[in-house]
């Protein structure tokens, strides 16, 4: 009977858009200045607030964070709805850093590449107030609405399409978010847009040429091996934490220990293996790590399903990999991913996905032959290789464990 791989890692938000000299021109007048009023809780419903772009009701809270309240808002001017993020005093630094985000982000199509945008920021006493588009919910919400029962291959691939997309539009001008994670990644509208989404909050973006070695950044869940062991960083961490996402997805729970990072490291390389020692010796924090044996190896557990199903699953698999590569040099970049064969499969929700461009065109194109190639190469293993494929597919409760390289080497004492 035909079968699947079910995959197991054992370890674990259009309104106008504001221009980029009126952004400029106000980032530079952000208040730190202090009054009586200490945080956004003396904001309640029904409140005015006004900005020179327009003038907005509070209708609701909807959730509040390390640095602000974000309220649903109604923009009187134009009825459309709104969210206003509601910044603490003594954060404004972090709307300074968020609103230069904005600016570099304007220069490009936001909507094509998946990026929340700004439409319009102001000062309410000593907060600043940043106005967005109204989306739906977080995967986070999404997730924890739906008991963390994994997304099937096809959401995850409608998903995973759409952040490469956003990582290649940072890319392009230099951005790295340094916080991606389930919180961040926002439904437009599940119900007209079924998994559409874009990427959100922007707080912590910087520049590529800002990022500092040995920088302590990122949630620890979503933590990339290079922020760890402090090696030189860039826009490659975005690609770590994007592939835990979608593993997380797949799995439906993390497949990194959220604990320490020394169990986080030790089940990287259990996972991927160990990197190279020239690799490591890079590492500011490397030897926090590596000092202790851990032998214990987890493995990968598959069940059956259709054959369809499994090439799918294996070819997500692969992807993953790559971009859970522990050696950021050679972990797999936006471009390359965007031109796995885990895209070759039909998208159903074809609004989704952006219009390539003509190079993105033309290697899609060359997928379907790829994988051809592959089925040929198939066909052509030995016939002992495919009885045994036989008879593991007419073993329906049959599981089989993937055994993983065992990660930490023992080091001996000096």
């Amino acid at each position: 009977m035909p079968r699947c791989i079910y995959f197991y890692f054992t370890f674990t938000f259009a309104c106008k858009s504001a221009r980029s000299a009126i952004l400029a021109s106000r980032c530079s007048s952000v208040s730190s200045t202090t009054t009586s009023l200490s945080s956004p809780s003396s904001l309640q419903e029904n409140f005015i607030l006004r900005s020179h772009e327009g003038v907005y009701i509070v209708e609701k809270f909807l959730g509040e964070g390390t640095f602000g309240k974000v309220a649903k808002c109604t923009n009187l001017s134009t009825n459309k709805e709104v969210a206003i993020k509601i910044i603490k005093k003594g954060f404004n630094h972090t709307a300074q850093d968020e609103i230069k985000a904005m600016i570099e982000i304007s220069k490009i199509d936001a909507h094509k590449y998946n990026l929340f945008k700004c439409v319009d920021w102001f000062h309410y006493k000593s907060h600043v107030c940043m106005v967005f588009e109204m989306l739906d919910q977080s995967l986070f919400d999404f997730m924890n609405d739906r008991r963390s029962r994994p997304l099937f291959v096809q959401e995850i691939r409608d998903i995973a399409w759409q952040l490469l997309i956003s990582l290649k539009g940072l890319k392009s001008i230099n951005l790295v978010h340094c916080d991606i994670k389930l919180d961040n990644i926002m439904l437009v509208n599940q119900v007209s847009e079924p998994f559409r989404v874009k990427l959100i909050d922007f707080g912590l973006t910087k520049k590529t040429t800002d990022m500092r070695t040995g920088t302590r950044m990122q949630n620890i869940c979503f933590r990339a091996p290079e922020v760890i062991l402090g090696l030189p960083l860039d826009e490659r961490l975005d690609m770590w934490t994007v592939g835990y996402v979608l593993a997380l997805l797949y799995a439906g729970f993390y497949i990194l220990p959220p604990g320490s990072e020394y169990d986080i490291i030790r089940a990287m390389v259990e996972m991927q293996g160990m990197p190279d020692s020239e690799h490591l010796d890079q590492g500011l924090y490397t030897n926090k790590f590596f000092t202790k044996t851990e032998e214990n190896s987890k493995v990968l557990k598959y069940v059956y399903c259709n054959e369809t199903k499994m090439e799918e699953v294996e070819q997500l698999i692969d992807l993953l990999k790559q971009m859970l590569e522990v050696d950021p040099n050679k972990r797999i970049s936006p471009n390359d991913a965007l031109r796995h064969p885990f895209f070759k499969f039909e998208m159903k929700n074809v609004p989704q996905r952006p219009a390539a461009n003509s190079q993105e065109r033309s290697s899609n194109k060359n997928m379907t032959s790829l994988v051809q190639q592959q089925k040929a190469e198939k066909r052509k293993a030995p016939a002992a290789s495919r009885k045994r494929k036989n008879s593991d597919q007419q073993s329906q409760d049959r599981e089989t464990s993937w055994q993983m390289e065992a990660a930490v080497k023992k080091k001996k004492k000096s």
